[in-house]
């Protein structure tokens, strides 16, 4: 596997957004390279550190450790797991919502526009559904709303005519394929980004991103114990809408709080951090993939 794998974007805010107890329950609920989990790990004494994550990849690179407990399930199984393991309440949780490096690169992968592969894009391979599934199989409503929703593609009405018209010749089987299409509506000067959000979108349904993300949000406000830390990177607006909105009103949908008669509300979270956190241009330099990610952290009221 690639070093940049491990490489964990803005780290030291990450651990000093969760407000580390060394006895404490914490929960990585991306663990991918381990480098977040590691670091947690190294500040906890009598702890534990619960991770979640449904990729093979990920499993292969666990941590052998007593503290330690791997869950193999998407991350919208939280409540479901942490009631399994007599886990709850946790003291903290934090979600990097970032497709690994490591993802990208393996071209067999499907992930990226850069490297000739199957139109898989699938985190768990044991999901029925593929890249190549979608593009061959939905109507042409489902991905006009997919590329323009998931991708905030604004050509997407003509991007799909064309797809349309690609797969009543032949099926859509590798990412050349979906690039051959897409190519013909990017702009010449900002072509890597275009296409960048094609696959997004794409990647975003096949994995049920959305959705998972609402559920996950939702069981926080049952597992998180009074004064406990959620922490969650995004890297595209959608996701970071759904954050903010959450950590501000509790509700993924709402982005004012609503109150009573007497101006009372009653909001789960108090936001930590009051403006997104960024990475600095060195951590840039050192890891360009970390340049899109957004920090926000909240405390369970």
């Amino acid at each position: 596997m690639s070093e940049i794998y491990h490489i964990p974007v803005l780290l030291e805010p990450c651990l000093e957004g969760l407000n580390i107890n060394p006895s404490g329950i914490y929960v990585d609920l991306t663990f991918g390279g381990g480098g977040h989990s590691r670091a947690i790990l190294d500040r906890l004494d009598k702890g534990k550190l619960i991770v979640f994550d449904q990729d093979e990849d990920a499993w292969a690179n666990r941590i052998d450790d007593e503290r330690v407990r791997f869950v193999r399930h998407n991350f919208r199984f939280l409540y479901q797991f942490l009631k399994y393991l007599d886990a709850i309440p946790v003291d903290g949780i934090l979600a990097d919502l970032g497709v690994s490096s490591h993802h990208f690169d393996e071209a067999q992968r499907g992930f990226s526009f850069r490297f000739e592969g199957d139109l898989d894009m699938r985190m768990n391979r044991n999901n029925p559904v593929t890249a190549a599934t979608v593009l061959n199989t939905y109507s042409e409503e489902q991905l006009i709303q997919i590329f323009k929703l998931y991708g905030e593609v604004t050509s997407s009405p003509r991007l799909v005519r064309d797809i349309i018209s690609f797969r009543n010749n032949k099926s859509f089987r590798t990412t050349s394929d979906l690039k051959e299409v897409a190519s013909r509506f990017a702009p010449p000067r900002d072509a890597a980004r275009f296409l960048s959000q094609v696959f997004q979108g794409l990647r975003i349904e096949v994995n049920g991103e959305m959705d998972a993300l609402k559920e996950m949000l939702a069981a926080t406000t049952h597992v998180l114990k009074p004064g406990g830390r959620l922490v969650i990177m995004s890297y595209h607006s959608l996701e970071d809408r759904l954050v903010k909105n959450f950590f501000r009103t509790g509700d993924v949908n709402k982005s004012e709080v609503e109150t009573d008669l007497y101006g009372r509300s009653d909001v789960p979270f108090r936001l930590i951090t009051r403006k997104v956190v960024v990475p600095s241009n060195e951590e840039i330099e050192r890891n360009p993939r970390s340049r899109s990610a957004k920090l926000r952290v909240a405390e369970r009221n």
